[in-house]
Parts: C-alpha cells; structure tokens; sequence
C-alpha cells in the first residue's frame, strides 16, 4: 500500500448509551484500550475537582458563571445540570478531533445523545446496550458490589425508561457475552469509518487514480 492509498477521513462521534449494569462502561474501556484512534470525550463540569482528578484529562472543571458564558454562546455540544451541578461537552476539542480524523467515544445517556442528535447528527453514531434479560441486568448490579440494594432497586426502576429510547439510537447490541458484544462494536465503528461521507480526502484519491489510468 502506498502512500497515495492513505485516504483523509473526518472522525465520528460514537455515542453509546444503556441502562446501568448492561455494559456500556466495559465496552468503551476495551475500546479506548483496543484502538488508538478512538479518544474519550471530556466533559466540562461546575462541581469541585475529587482527589486526583486533573483538569482537561478527567473534567474541565469551569465556574458556574463561565459554564454559563460558554452555554450562551453555544459552545457546547450537549449540557444538563445534575442535582446542584452543570455538565457539558465542549464543542470545540470535538470539532479539532474530528477534523484531525479522530474518533471521539461518549459514554452517555438517552437525554444527552438526543441533545447530540441536534447539534452533531451528521457526525454520530448512535449505539445502545440492552442486557439479556432483566434477571440478568439485576445480577449484574449486585455483582458489582458498588451499590446498596436500594440503590440496585432503584436502577432497575429506571432501566425501564431508559431502554424504551433503544429505538432511537443507530444501533443495538444485546450484551449477552462480552467479547461478542465487543466485535460487535469494532465491526460497526470500522463500517462507518468508510462511510463515504467521512472519507473527505476520496475524491482527491479517485482523480488521481484516473488521471494515472
């Protein structure tokens, strides 16, 4: 392969979403493990930094009062204030990433990945996780160990809701094995790498192929 066959490709947006205790959280850490092309989004927020958190690698932590600025001025893709606390994702890291030919990963919910659908809809893809069963979805939220039972109870509450959106999203996966479900996510993010669309340095490569012929 030479050099002339290296087509430019703008980056994608991969949004996936699912109820807690699906998955979703292991799938993105394999893939961000897995592929250096793919990078997580960095969302910005207006609560204090936790020991150990680095600005611009785990959050941009803003004041409440530019997290305002930048939301006046659109500057962000998506936000949402959760309890006392406002979280975002900056638009403009995104759009560099994406023009670099970067993949950009968002572990995120059915309410963000709508408000992405509005503002980025030619640049996502939109990926949910539903569990195999219900059974299944509570014994993994016990496993976990991280959880009360009430605070299992009420997960479940909400899967409900959560998974009636599946219908929106581009694609489901049904997580019923773990490294299945992972092919599953590299197979559908190297089609829509060659989606015609994001090959932005194609035409270029075809005149060249045919001036050559």
């Amino acid at each position: 392969m030479t050099d002339e066959s290296n087509i430019h490709r703008r980056g994608l947006m991969l949004a996936l979403s699912s109820p807690s205790g699906a998955g979703k959280t292991t799938l993105s850490r394999r893939l961000l493990y897995a592929d250096p092309n793919v990078i997580m989004s960095v969302s910005a927020t207006t609560r204090h930094p936790r020991p150990g958190e680095v600005h611009g690698v785990d959050y941009y932590f803003l004041t409440t009062e530019d997290f305002g600025i930048m939301r006046n001025k659109d500057e962000f893709l998506e936000s949402a204030k959760v309890f006392e606390n406002y979280y975002g994702t900056p638009r403009a890291p995104v759009e560099a990433a994406l023009a670099a030919g970067r993949d950009v990963l968002f572990d995120i919910d059915w309410q963000g990945t709508q408000q992405l659908t509005e503002s980025a809809k030619g640049d996502l893809v939109k990926v949910f996780i539903l569990p195999p069963s219900a059974h299944e979805l509570e014994r993994r939220l016990h496993t976990r160990a991280q959880d009360s039972a009430e605070v299992v109870a009420r997960r479940m509450a909400k899967a409900s809701d959560e998974i009636s959106h599946y219908s929106e999203y581009d694609y489901v996966i049904i997580n019923d094995d773990a490294n299945k479900s992972f092919s599953e996510l590299q197979s559908i993010l190297r089609a829509e790498r060659l989606r015609f669309s994001r090959q932005t340095g194609l035409s270029n490569f075809v005149k060249r192929l045919r001036d050559a012929l």
